[in-house]
């Protein structure tokens, strides 16, 4: 059956430009879709989101004995996600007020401003090198008290981080898979050593937060250190060099929304959200059943790879109206961009506030530029979908 093969078809890179018919075909399949390989695909929003609240679903890949080495907190399961995403959180203020990235939102603005200084009429400049991604790359090497220059070490690693977490079904991941481990000892290494000379002599930033902190009960291991550190580095750009770079193209394919932007800047926190739901940067999520669970009549055996098609959740028209269709003004909009439940994305403020600083910066100068490519070029990963490179002629 086709159905077998979606799972194939959505992370083949000629679907990568559009796979939003792929994931109206997921639904229409059905609530529960198995694959060839023996995993399943979930793409129904009220399905995803009771998966993703649902405690018999882990996000560990130990559950299924396919890793030895601990997982950063991303994926491990309460009590211990809790307690080191919470010892993590920590350094950003106090539980739902995040003084630290409030504190930095004129440094975002002012970053921003930097990075537009050579948009010169009749220049060609690409979104994603000049823009996109230097700026929270710039943003959160502040945050941990990276230094810039270290930045193509980071990147490299990076890559080979984000590749391995990448869904690829009847794919050989055996060298990506070591590539990624290798990566992730030598930028721990890289990011534990750093935090290691603050050791005593801190400094307003993360990675002094976190090695000098006077409570022992409240320490990280060295271990858990990198691996945190590791993943507040990743997490804190790839996903938002994306939601930057989704939210040009769509503005720039759709002029009568750009206007509206351009009339009403005001509705920019609004638009933010409308594009975490309608071009997210994160398309899938891996979970796998510690115990056999009902899915609107169909059991998903444990130890069973449940691939949730996070965007294919966010066009679902059982929950959004009119939901191919991109509307800043739209109301109730509980997409999924950031996850749900315990695994909600605790950076999605950050990631909030730098979209919504560069895609107002920008509002001006896209009214009158032009795509020189479109479709773009765009990533090899499925998972965090996004362009390669944007060239725009303003």
């Amino acid at each position: 059956m086709d159905s077998e093969t979606l799972l194939a078809r959505i992370t083949d890179y000629a679907s990568r430009a559009n796979p939003y018919p792929l994931y109206a075909e997921l639904r229409e399949a059905g609530p529960v879709v198995w694959q060839a390989g023996g995993n399943c695909l979930i793409g129904g929003y009220h399905q995803i989101a009771a998966l993703l609240h649902d405690p018999r679903m882990s996000a560990d890949p130990r559950t299924r004995g396919e890793v030895t080495h601990k997982p950063p907190f991303l994926r491990l399961d309460d009590p211990e996600h809790h307690r080191l995403r919470t010892l993590a959180m920590r350094p950003f203020g106090p539980p739902h007020s995040p003084a630290r990235v409030d504190g930095m939102r004129g440094e975002i603005d002012r970053i921003t401003k930097e990075l537009m200084t050579s948009f010169d009429a009749g220049r060609r400049i690409d979104i994603v090198d000049d823009f996109a991604y230097p700026l929270p790359v710039t943003v959160i090497c502040r945050l941990l008290g990276v230094p810039r220059e270290d930045e193509p070490l980071f990147s490299a690693w990076s890559n080979a981080l984000v590749a391995a977490a990448d869904v690829r079904p009847d794919e050989d991941t055996t060298e990506t898979d070591k590539a990624g481990d290798q990566a992730r000892m030598e930028m721990g290494g890289y990011l534990v050593n750093l935090a290691e000379q603050r050791r005593g002599r801190p400094s307003d930033d993360l990675l002094s937060a976190f090695v000098n902190e006077p409570d022992p009960a409240l320490r990280l291991t060295q271990d858990e250190l990198a691996q945190t550190a590791v993943l507040l580095l990743i997490a804190g750009h790839e996903t938002t060099v994306n939601l930057i770079a989704n939210g040009v193209l769509t503005l720039m394919r759709l002029p009568d929304r750009l206007d509206l932007l351009r009339r009403e800047p005001d509705l920019m926190p609004r638009a933010v959200e409308e594009l975490l739901r309608y071009e997210p940067p994160v398309h899938m999520r891996e979970r796998i059943p510690h115990a056999d669970i009902d899915l609107d009549g169909t059991t998903i055996p444990r130890g069973t790879s449940v691939i949730l098609a996070l965007a294919s959740g966010n066009r679902d028209p059982k929950r959004f109206r009119n939901p191919d269709r991109f509307d800043p003004t739209r109301p109730d909009n509980q997409h999924l961009g950031f996850g749900s439940g315990i695994h909600l994305c605790y950076g999605a403020p950050l990631a909030r506030l730098e979209a919504q600083a560069a895609l107002g910066a920008l509002l001006p100068y896209l009214g009158t530029a032009q795509l020189v490519e479109d479709p773009p070029p765009y990533r090899q990963n499925a998972m965090l979908r996004g362009p390669r490179h944007l060239p725009v002629q303003l």
